[in-house]
Order: structure tokens, then C-alpha cells, then sequence
């Protein structure tokens, strides 16, 4: 099926969404040619929309709705590799797009908040993870999460794509990022539902396009 088929569905579904067509085809177009080129994704948020960097994560670096079956060269290497564990690896192991979540390590986020600043904790990470080419996806209700701020801004100067996705008025991220995708609505949580279709869209194509 055509990645961008997944969009007419997503309008269908949620009609109220029609309008984020057009950001989120940018939004796709940046990620196939971050992974086209070899590159990974960054993801983060807060409250919710910490959990929506942690599900994104999950969608992308397993199968979503296809199996994502390895390579029948990589199969032979498994095995060449472990001639007794190849086998079931090569059955069990599913291709991946790649993705880091920056909310899930409490090591790092933890010494840093304490020994510098909380504020910067997903900028730290993206300098420390990122590199020209990756692309950084920042969750925001608001638009204003200053520690999402933070890390767009080191993205960008690292030469990173940047994409937002947030609530209707947007704020700073709607501003600042490459594209921003505003959903259409003003009170927190039901910009968190709406996140949902979008983001599972967005995975929907892209496992489309390369598995």
C-alpha cells in the first residue's frame, strides 16, 4: 500500500483531523530521508506525552502491523554467528527503525537534574545521541516545555531535523521547529488523544515504506 494512503484513512477515522494532512506528510518526508540516510530519531515529553516518546519508540523499533522479517543474508550470519541461538534469532528478530526515547534513563536524567540543571536534561541527551542528519521529535502540549525547548534548540545547531507535535495554539515549539504538528484542540487531554492517531500514523507509514 502507498505510505500516504495511511493519511486518508487517518482523516476518515478522525475527521477532525484533516487539516494536520499536510504537517504530517512533512513530518514523514523528514523521517524517510533521516532513515533513508542511516540516521536514528530522538523523542521526548513530558507527563503523557513521556509515555507517547516511550510508545513511538516501541512502534518503530519492532513490527507495528508486519511482521518485519529479517534478511535471508543477516539469517545466515545469525547462524554463522551462533550456529545453536542463529536459528531462533533469525525466526524471532524483527527489522527496526531507529529510535531512542530520552525520558528513559533515570541514571543520567537523575545526576544531571543534580548536578547541573533539570532544565537541560533532553538537551544533554540529544548532544550527547544526536548527529547531523537524526531528526528530533519534541511532545508538547503546550508548545512551551521549556526542557523540550531546550533540546530543539541543540538540534538544530547540530544540524538536526526538527519536528514538533502539540496542541492547537502551538506555542514556542510551533515557532522553532522545521514542522510542527498542531492538532486541533486547546484543553490538555484531548490534545493527548488526538496524538495518538497522528503518531500511529505516522509510524503506520513509515514501517509502510520500509519493511
Amino acid at each position: 500500500m502507498d505510505p500516504m494512503k495511511y493519511l486518508d484513512e487517518l482523516a476518515d477515522r478522525y475527521p477532525i483531523l484533516e487539516e494536520v494532512k499536510p504537517q504530517l506528510r512533512a513530518a514523514y518526508e523528514i523521517l524517510e530521508q533521516c532513515y533513508e540516510n542511516g540516521g536514528k530519531l530522538l523523542v521526548a515529553g513530558n507527563g503523557g506525552s513521556c509515555a507517547d516518546a516511550e510508545h513511538i519508540v516501541g512502534e518503530l523499533m519492532k513490527g507495528f502491523v508486519k511482521r518485519r522479517q529479517v534478511s535471508e543474508e543477516f539469517a545466515k550470519a545469525l547462524y554463522e554467528a551462533d550456529p545453536e541461538r542463529g536459528e531462533e534469532l533469525a525466526q524471532k528478530l524483527q527489522g527496526g527503525l531507529p529510535a531512542i526515547s530520552l525520558s528513559n534513563h533515570p541514571g543520567l536524567s537523575t545526576a544531571y537534574l543534580n548536578d547541573v540543571d533539570g532544565n537541560l536534561i533532553y538537551a544533554q541527551q540529544t548532544y550527547g545521541y544526536g548527529k547531523k542528519g537524526d531528526v528530533f521529535l519534541g511532545i508538547s502540549t503546550s508548545g512551551n516545555s521549556k526542557n523540550v525547548m531546550y533540546a530543539v534548540a541543540a538540534a538544530k545547531a547540530l544540524g538536526m531535523k526538527t519536528i514538533g507535535l502539540t496542541g492547537q495554539k502551538g506555542g514556542f515549539l510551533k515557532a522553532a521547529a522545521d514542522v510542527t504538528i498542531s492538532v486541533p484542540e486547546t484543553e490538555v487531554f484531548k490534545i493527548q488523544e488526538l496524538h495518538l492517531p497522528v503518531y500511529h500514523t505516522l509510524c503506520l507509514m513509515l514501517e509502510e515504506r520500509f519493511f
